[in-house]
């Protein structure tokens, strides 16, 4: 995992995403004097937002989705592997879990792009290290079998948040490996350029380059 930037919010966010997830919440609890709109009005679930099951949000955050993969290059924030298009399954993933605060459900600032596979580990924990907040260095990667381990100079809470992530996404099971492994064979094979490798595997070029700078 490396440090990731927050790509700005859309400026068709809010219409498409956040008070669409703000209206169905006030349906939901059945807040007085609402708006028409068209279609059927969601049924009364609960007294208040804090008592809505996670499950019963809708997800207008897919909306979202597209603006995820363009502002982040379509690289998984904790994998950091490019999603394919067609044959890669990219989500919206919740960095702050949907069960925990509705206030952030509808919000960008609250979104990470996810393949599915990550999105599922991670699920609704909340051991797993924000890619918004890490630093650049906390998580290293030994070039003999691709494992993902945590700095060795890292002070012990944060070392052991960053082992906490890795154990928690299996960033170290086989498949990630040889993804990993399989990535690192073209590159020095010369069957992809090294601007190719950052694009789609971020983390394992900078790894490479950095060992090969103190080499």
């Amino acid at each position: 995992m490396i440090r990731v930037e927050r790509a700005p919010e859309p400026a068709d966010f809010d219409r498409k995403v956040r008070q669409p997830g703000l209206r169905a919440i006030a349906e939901m609890t059945g807040a007085p004097e609402l708006p028409k709109r068209r279609g059927r009005p969601r049924e009364v679930i609960a007294a208040s937002p804090d008592e809505i099951p996670a499950d019963k949000f809708p997800p207008f955050w897919t909306e979202a989705l597209p603006e995820l993969l363009e502002g982040y290059g379509r690289v998984c924030a904790y994998m950091s592997f490019y999603i394919e298009r067609v044959t890669g399954a990219a989500s919206v993933d919740h960095m702050l879990p949907k069960s925990t605060d509705w206030r952030e459900i509808y919000e960008w600032c609250n979104y990470r792009l996810a393949c599915s596979l990550m999105n599922s580990r991670k699920n609704a924990y909340q051991d797993v290290l924000d890619p918004f907040e890490i630093e650049d260095g906390w998580f290293r990667m030994e070039l003999v079998g691709y494992q993902v381990i945590p700095d060795p100079d890292l002070p012990p809470d944060i070392h052991e948040k960053v082992q906490a992530t890795i154990d928690r996404l299996k960033l170290n099971d086989y498949e990630c490996l040889r993804l990993r492994e399989e990535y690192a064979e073209e590159f020095y094979r010369g069957d992809i350029s090294q601007a190719r490798l950052r694009r789609h595997a971020p983390f394992l070029a900078r790894e490479i380059e950095q060992q090969a700078g103190r080499g």
